[in-house]
């Protein structure tokens, strides 16, 4: 399955190389569309079935068990959140899909530890799964893998020097995501969604899905474009945080999950730099530390967040 022409395909291997051309299509997705998908990556579609299937068993155990990682209990975004528990669009009902986080955990003697920001919160495992854990995790590693290439790759896209994230993302608030969008319920309307329209918080999503349709990108005139791309392929896309850091160079792009008669799962990861960083536009003279942007967004979308008080730097 190839995607509408809009959004463009690129190889991730020349990207990887600095093929000037690749490098120069790279650098038009990033500023003109804030959309791309990419190819080439080393994870394969017999990557992507595994972490899938291993997404899909624990979407489908009894609510009762995936209570028992349910993120509802804690004062962080770690483990199922369940139907109805997000809200991205203050305008739109809540979100029917399912989710289950997971995120960079920090070692016991790192200052960072110390400070227990939610971002850096422990992980939640399901104990109904034992190898549930082992799959998300080696996926979360090799998908990080490649977002830290493409960080580096899209530094130069925009002109700036390729080491420029190097420093902030030494100890990223990175968050693996499972999403189990079930059929479009019956009683569906106008205000309900899978997901509905957003920007994302950060940086860098490095998407996978198991191919089937759904996602839907808004374009420059308006008009809602579905993107999809086959197993081992990946859609990338930008958030609100590189938007703002990169003083608009990167464009952070609605897009939304409405639903169809299917089922669909989807993995994002959401790449972003430690809680510290500075991410106001370089250059600038002013400070908005990442780790306050997106406690503050995530305080608005989760709702057993809402209210909560976003942490401030010690």
């Amino acid at each position: 399955m190839e995607t509408i022409a809009a959004i463009p395909r690129l190889d991730m291997a020349r990207i990887a190389a600095g093929d000037a051309i690749e490098m120069a299509r790279l650098g038009q997705a990033v500023r003109e569309i804030g959309f791309l998908t990419i190819t080439n990556t080393g994870l394969d579609a017999e990557r992507i079935a595994r972490v899938m299937a291993a997404y899909r068993q624990f979407f489908l155990l009894p609510d009762s068990v995936k209570a028992t990682v349910d993120m509802a209990r804690t004062g962080a975004n770690r483990g199922w959140g369940a139907s109805g528990s997000e809200q991205v669009d203050p305008d739109a009902n809540p979100d029917y899909k399912e989710v289950f986080d997971c995120g960079l955990e920090l070692d016991a003697g790192d200052p960072m530890a110390a400070r227990q920001l939610a971002v850096y919160a422990p992980n939640l495992w399901p104990e109904a799964l034992p190898e549930f854990r082992r799959d998300v995790e080696a996926y979360f590693d090799d998908a990080m893998a490649v977002g830290q290439v493409l960080l580096a790759a899209i530094a130069e896209a925009i002109g700036a020097d390729s080491r420029l994230f190097d420093e902030a993302f030494r100890r990223p608030m990175a968050l693996l995501r499972g999403n189990y969008y079930p059929p479009r319920p019956d009683w569906a309307g106008d205000k309900d969604f899978g997901i509905a329209a957003h920007t994302d918080y950060g940086c860098l999503t490095l998407l996978a899905t198991g191919g089937q349709p759904g996602l839907e990108v808004q374009m420059a005139d308006g008009s809602w474009l579905p993107v999809q791309v086959d197993p081992g392929a990946f859609v990338i896309n930008f958030g609100e945080m590189l938007e703002m850091w990169t003083a608009g160079a990167a464009k952070a792009t609605l897009h939304r999950v409405r639903g169809s008669a299917s089922e669909r799962l989807s993995v994002p990861l959401f790449l972003n730099p430690s809680f510290d960083t500075n991410v106001a536009p370089v250059g600038s003279g002013q400070i908005v530390l990442a780790g306050d942007h997106l406690a503050k967004r995530f305080n608005e979308t989760y709702l057993h967040l809402a209210g909560a008080e976003t942490p401030k730097v010690d």
